[in-house]
């Protein structure tokens, strides 16, 4: 017999998983994207400098911790765990975070989760460590809790959302104080407004202020700072070639530089999709890895405009941010209170994300920032010429809640940027050759909805079984994965929701 045919388009990280859960099911698999690599935004790219030189930034996810879900997906292939690991080259990220404050106080969250309540009672005493303990451990029991029966699971109607095993993990995330505020439940542990933030800084990941999240955002805590970070050596852009290699590996197709215009079909069945120099794939099953408005778009007109209601509901998006990627001479650095993962957090620390993440958004009056410096993991990447890459991250509204010309705008705001961090504890940053400035414009260009690369917010109704799903309301064989659908925005989740994808299509063709 013939394997059955998938279409996978877009070879991002949830792709890339999909397509090799369904080729190690034995399906026949065919992933089609329009850039010339895979990894999606999760990538390590050469940027030139002013005399032409050559060096590398990550430019898109910068965070990576729960290599395990990297792991899995090549197994379902046939490459081996220890095999997989040592492709990927992890390099543990030690500090974690290096935590500035405006105060000028400084937390460095060791690696080792317990270590980190003597690096607390280092950075602010032993009354402000007080507590530190019980609160890693809550944060692994809302781990426990949640991530089988909310996060790495699909959810079909009431029935599930019922069930013995939603009910039980349900009634221990009430016991947990999960379903009240993040910052509340936290603060419950520790009373130091400075560790409050360190463990609840991870909200805006998922598109949420931290004063106003549920606290069952705690969740991400305890996945970067409970098990720590680790950075791929050659770059974040590692990850996807790896699991673009062990594919090809496998046997499934990967066709780079092919746009994909249109899913083609008849009544409530998709049958193919057509690329941009109009060649036609037949599919039995197509998983669409864009944000939902663009998988809207490929809709043909072979099927009823019906099948377009999976957009009636109307989505709230994610802040977006202003990306400063440039070159500092080596040992410029030296003198910074800084580690690969640097937040700098500003006095404004409430009104910052309320500006940000306002239905009508404004820049930050008062930024907190994210500096990114790949060289202290691995130097022999980032480190060329006698120059280091360097990379600031300022959040930013989305261009629906702020449609400011950042084209415009860009350049001068980077320099506001640059300068205020060389003013707090960074001498020389805003002497930095600047390379490339990615903001909510070149996001919007890149086909990202409202212009940010975070996708929905995870505000409570858009959030676990009630984010966009990963059916096609009318469309029996169109599935979704990414962020934009469940479990949600991140490595971890876009991992997971390849997974989910996967099993949907057996659930239809197996």
């Amino acid at each position: 017999m013939t394997a059955r045919h998938i279409a996978v388009i877009g070879a991002g990280l949830s792709g890339l998983a999909a397509a090799a859960h369904l080729a190690g099911r034995g399906y026949d698999v065919t992933v089609l994207e329009a850039r010339d690599r895979p990894g999606g935004l999760v990538r390590t790219e050469t940027l030139l400098g002013a005399d032409g030189s050559a060096h590398r930034f990550d430019t898109g996810a910068t965070v990576l911790t729960m290599p395990e879900l990297i792991v899995d997906p090549l197994t379902a292939v046939g490459v081996e765990p220890a095999e997989a690991l040592r492709r990927l080259a992890l390099q543990p990220v030690d500090p974690g975070y290096v935590m500035n404050y405006a105060d000028g106080a400084t937390l460095s969250l060791p690696r080792d989760p317990a270590a980190i309540p003597a690096a607390v009672e280092a950075a602010f005493g032993a009354s402000a460590a007080r507590g530190v303990p019980e609160l890693l451990g809550w944060l692994r029991e809302v781990y426990d809790a949640e991530f089988n029966v909310f996060i790495n699971r699909n959810f079909d109607g009431a029935k599930d959302l019922t069930s013995v095993e939603t009910r039980s993990a349900a009634k221990k995330l009430a016991q947990l104080h999960t379903l009240g505020g993040l910052t509340g439940a936290v603060a419950r542990f520790v009373d130091d407004e400075r560790v409050q933030r360190a463990f609840t800084f991870q909200a805006l990941y998922a598109g949420v202020p931290p004063h106003r999240a549920r606290a069952i955002y705690a969740i991400i805590a305890d996945m970067d700072i409970g098990r720590g970070l680790s950075a791929p050596a050659g770059g974040m852009g590692r990850v996807g070639e790896v699991m673009a290699d062990a594919l090809t590996e496998a046997g499934v197709t990967i066709r780079y530089g092919t746009r994909v215009t249109d899913l083609t079909g008849c009544g409530r069945t998709v049958t193919g999709v057509r690329t941009a120099d109009g060649e036609q794939l037949t599919a039995d099953a197509v998983i669409a890895t864009g944000e939902r408005d663009e998988v809207a778009e490929l809709l043909s007109a072979e099927l009823p405009t019906a099948h377009r209601r999976g957009l009636r509901r109307r989505l709230r998006y994610s802040p977006s941010a202003v990306v400063v990627h440039g070159l500092l001479p080596a040992g410029t650095t030296d003198a910074w209170s800084s580690g690969h993962h640097t937040v700098d957090f500003g006095a404004a620390w409430t009104q910052t994300f309320a500006e940000i993440t306002g239905r009508r958004g404004t820049p930050m009056s008062d930024g907190s920032f994210l500096i990114t410096r790949s060289a202290v993991s691995d130097p022999q990447t980032f480190i060329a010429g006698g120059q280091e890459s360097v990379s600031v991250l300022a959040p930013t509204p989305n261009l629906a809640s702020a449609p400011l010309d950042w084209d415009s705008i860009g350049h001068p705001y980077a320099a506001e940027v640059l300068s205020t961090l060389a003013a707090r504890r960074y001498p020389g940053l805003d002497r930095l050759q600047v390379l490339r400035i990615d903001h909510p414009q070149t996001w919007q260009r890149a086909g990202l909805t409202a212009g940010t690369p975070f996708s929905a917010a995870h505000t409570v109704g858009q959030t676990g079984p009630f984010r966009t799903r990963n059916t096609w309301p009318g469309v029996g064989n169109l599935f979704l994965a990414g962020s934009a659908t469940v479990p949600g925005v991140g490595i971890p989740p876009v991992l997971v929701s390849g997974g989910l994808a996967a099993q949907r299509v057996e659930g239809l063709l197996g």
